[in-house]
């Protein structure tokens, strides 16, 4: 019963994982995977009365299917999710929830069947109360065991698609102790032993297949030759390689394209840095690619720059490999720089130093996680942090395909006492890309600007406030802690754009 709720639980937990790095909204995907999961675990067990003869042979088949399709199940789910064509969500979905549906139901099975085997086998020795407290004593420990292993240890070590299908071997191995433990009862006896080497057979082959099967499904996917793909204990990390460029991608989401990133990195950094004169101390919160930090540098009077960013997996990828490090040239090695590993919501209520200017660089509000980033509660903390006559800069989203979600973030800042300024900029791999800067006292456009910037420019620079009529402002909430309006209407306003 340990193993078996192990790896129910680990069916479960990849399920939702990989639901929520493809489609986004951690949260509701986690809910409803969990919620389907578990009514499929009721319709299992009423429908175990049903399940009068053969209890172990019953047993025995119910755990080689639960270990095949549960173990293959976060590979098929992410060969899915590279074959089927762009849009194609609703029947992702589809068979997002079958596969839960299905595992849910025989997981369902397996508490049942093994409480009536062993009240057969042990109905001298053990009263009915023993067995059902230590059945559930060993199903709630080894659900424990999984919850806390599956994203400090077997994620970041195994991946989801080798996670998936070692369990689905341990499923396997249960079927296998089924089969010597009743030996002398089972009948076609044969029959179920090729059934469980057929099984284990294809679950070993899943296992050596993983890398191979990831790597197909991601070329597929991102098109470019794949440079990077690795795991970290936030995200999955890939770089591609092709003869336009570099691209990052983050659980799928493309975060730059390096051949125009430079355009989005100079209009999120100069407008506040430029404006303010003389900035000294510089904080970057998210950008640990350093894209954020190159531009941060180009102001000589900035003697330090910290750069919070909570995953080091990215800081070390993008300091340590060449070719992604000359993209930043090499920003993340200054002696100017401090770099420390946290979340950025935490270290500000922690820390109290004060900076001229903060850049702040994080992924759109795709979850509830990110979506705290972008609340009045977070404002609030950035201006404690900001010196008096100080500037700070944030990306937001696209003014013309989320123009709600681009003003809620306004509406945001605002409500926490804080000056606005909204403006946007062209980046051919995003379109129109809106940034905000918020501020205590009046901004005015920088009449001198760092040398050598690509894009930027003084007399350029007031155009990038004008917003025509379709980006033009409406009315919007401000997106606070406590009711995050601005991730439903990021995900409903995107998901529109993407139809």
């Amino acid at each position: 019963m340990f193993v078996v709720a192990a790896c129910g639980l680990v069916y479960e937990l990849a399920a939702g994982a990989l639901a929520s790095y493809l489609l986004g909204d951690s949260v509701l995907q986690f809910s409803t995977v969990i919620g389907t999961y578990l009514f499929a675990m009721g319709l299992g067990s009423w429908l175990s009365r049903h399940v009068e003869r053969d209890l172990v042979a019953q047993f025995l088949r119910i755990e080689l299917a639960v270990g095949l399709i549960g173990g293959l199940l976060p590979a098929a789910l992410f060969a899915a999710h590279s074959v089927l064509p762009a849009g194609a969500g609703a029947s992702f979905r589809l068979l997002l929830y079958a596969l839960v549906l299905v595992v849910g139901t025989l997981v369902g099975l397996e508490i049942p069947l093994v409480m009536r085997i062993l009240k057969r086998q042990f109905r001298e020795r053990y009263a009915l109360k023993e067995l059902v407290s230590q059945v559930l004593t060993f199903d709630y420990l080894g659900a424990l065991m999984v919850a806390v292993a599956f994203p400090l240890l077997l994620v970041p070590q195994l991946g989801l698609v080798r996670t998936g299908v070692l369990f689905g071997l341990l499923n396997a191995a249960v079927a296998l102790w089924a089969l010597w433990l009743f030996r002398a009862e089972l009948l076609r006896w044969r029959s179920h032993a090729l059934a469980c080497a057929a099984v284990v057979s294809a679950l070993v082959a899943a296992l050596f297949g993983a890398d191979a099967l990831t790597s197909w499904a991601e070329d597929r996917f991102y098109g470019d030759g794949v440079i990077v793909r690795e795991s970290s204990d936030y995200q999955r990390i890939v770089v591609t390689s092709g003869p336009t460029g570099m691209r990052l991608y983050l659980n799928g989401n493309l975060q730059f394209h390096s051949r125009d990133e430079y355009r989005y990195h100079e209009a999120l950094v100069h407008p506040a840095l430029g404006a303010h004169g003389a900035p000294r101390k510089v904080l970057v919160l998210g950008g640990g690619d350093g894209l954020a930090v190159r531009e941060v540098l180009k102001h000589p009077g900035v003697e330090r720059v910290v750069l919070v960013e909570l995953d080091p997996h990215i800081v070390r990828l993008f300091r340590d490999h060449d070719g992604l490090a000359r993209l930043n040239d090499h920003a993340l090695r200054s002696p100017k720089l401090t770099i420390v590993q946290a979340d950025a919501f935490t270290w500000l209520d922690s820390n109290d130093e004060m900076f001229d200017a903060i850049v702040i660089d994080f992924p759109d509000p795709t979850n509830f996680s990110l979506g705290k980033l972008y609340t009045t509660s977070f404002y609030e903390r950035v201006d404690r942090h900001l010196a008096a006559g100080g500037f700070a800069a944030v990306q937001t989203t696209s003014p013309l395909l989320a123009r709600r979600s681009y003003w809620t973030v306004v509406s945001t800042i605002e409500a926490v006492g804080l000056s606005a300024t909204p403006y946007h900029a062209h980046v051919p791999s995003f379109g129109e890309w809106g940034f905000v800067l918020m501020h205590r006292r009046p901004w005015s456009p920088p009449r001198v600007l760092p040398p050598g910037l690509r894009f930027l420019t003084v007399d350029g620079l007031p155009a990038l406030l004008q917003f025509p009529p379709d980006m033009a402002r409406v009315a919007a909430q401000p997106n606070r802690l406590s009711n995050q309006v601005l991730v439903h209407t990021y995900e409903e306003e995107w998901g529109k754009a993407h139809q």
